[in-house]
């Protein structure tokens, strides 16, 4: 007899992962340039670039991003900081 899985395997976006940070990416709106380098280099394609007053700038996805920092330690502006996820 087959044991039944608990848990149904899926994709990332059916599945949220965000609970799992320690740290979580802040977003400074004045410094971000829209260079989409994040939304590029995220694993988790927790990134989207959204329209704020006619520029593209970055909007993190909280249910998906798991804090591993690739975003902001690759920022060229450090417009994106690291911080401890209260929880």
């Amino acid at each position: 007899m087959k044991k039944k899985l608990a848990v149904k395997p899926n994709t990332s976006l059916k599945n949220k992962t965000g609970s799992w940070r320690t740290y979580r990416p802040v977003v400074n709106i004045d410094k971000c340039i829209g260079c989409e380098l994040c939304f590029k280099l995220c694993p988790d394609q927790a990134i989207d670039m959204v329209e704020i007053s006619g520029k593209k700038k970055s909007q993190i996805n909280y249910d998906y991003c798991k804090g591993c920092g690739l975003c902001a330690a690759e920022c060229p502006v450090q417009a994106i900081g690291m911080k401890l996820e209260k929880k």
